[in-house]
């Protein structure tokens, strides 16, 4: 499958761009050195075809969605934007959660402003404020669904019990957690969304690492099927649940037009099972 519907009526192409990386330092907090080339990123995407885009609120200060929407704005049709919010950062070094209702609601309406939208197409949670439980925070996210501000809910970095627990107030439409070849710690997560319709959003979804090189498992498959270490890894994201989304970011257009072509790069079933077997290995 080349396309994935999130919450029964967005389809979107199953490889999406995560614009966090087109941010001026390590830190993501502060808007791009040559704001030019990121939103030359931006069109590049969507040109090959690349229709989910993804960014937060938190991403240099709210300057990674107005960026966005300088860059996209007014967006194609079929052009599904997804922010997040309730992470805060009081500086470059911290990520501090807050879920507190009036914060949320602040947020979405900033949101709104800074992507040039009448409607999100989906608002996702950064993070669960660990000082209110999810159903206030949920809560708050279906009302702003009710009022047409948002049209689905999300959620980021949780689990499968806090899932459930967001899902008795609200649909929950999108789950994005840390999930690669190698770091599989929400395997239980992604079989939960699967089995539910959920789409599966990993971040950071190219590993790196020893098994990526020309010598290791990663790059002599790759070698084999003629594409680079990150197609391969891709590749194996998509073909391992038919709910994965990965969002790989980027700020070169070199870079960008590699991941992208991962959608032609086939596995074998040996090959997607050696690939398989890496994080046990």
């Amino acid at each position: 499958m080349s396309d994935f519907v999130i919450g029964g009526d967005l389809t979107v192409d199953r490889l999406g761009y995560g614009a966090m990386r087109l941010s001026g330092d390590p830190g993501i907090f502060t808007p791009p050195r040559d704001r030019a080339a990121a939103v030359a990123v931006l069109r590049r995407a969507v040109e090959l075809g690349v229709n989910f885009i993804d960014t937060a609120d938190a991403y240099a200060l709210g300057d990674n969605e107005r960026l966005i929407a300088e860059a996209l704005h007014p967006y194609a049709d079929g052009v599904v934007i997804a922010t997040k919010g309730g992470n805060t950062r009081p500086s470059a070094e911290e990520w501090v959660p807050l879920g507190q209702p009036a914060y949320i609601r602040q947020q979405v309406e900033l949101s709104l402003r800074r992507l040039r939208t009448e409607a999100i197409d989906l608002y996702q949670i950064h993070r669960l404020d660990p000082a209110l439980p999810v159903a206030d925070q949920i809560g708050t996210l279906a009302d702003l669904q009710r009022q047409g501000k948002i049209r689905h809910i999300g959620l980021s970095e949780v689990t499968v019990e806090q899932i459930e627990q967001a899902r008795a107030v609200a649909p929950i439409a999108s789950v994005q957690n840390l999930y690669n070849l190698i770091n599989r710690q929400s395997e239980a997560v992604l079989e939960y969304t699967a089995a539910h319709g959920i789409a599966f959003i990993p971040w950071f979804p190219i590993a790196a690492g020893e098994h990526a090189g020309p010598d290791g498992p990663v790059g002599k498959i790759a070698a084999e099927v003629g594409a680079t270490p990150a197609q391969t890894a891709l590749a194996w994201l998509l073909r391992r649940s038919s709910n994965i989304v990965p969002i790989p970011g980027t700020s070169s257009i070199a870079h960008l037009e590699e991941n992208v072509a991962a959608r032609g790069v086939v596995l074998s079933d040996a090959q997607y099972a050696t690939l398989d077997g890496l994080a046990s290995a």
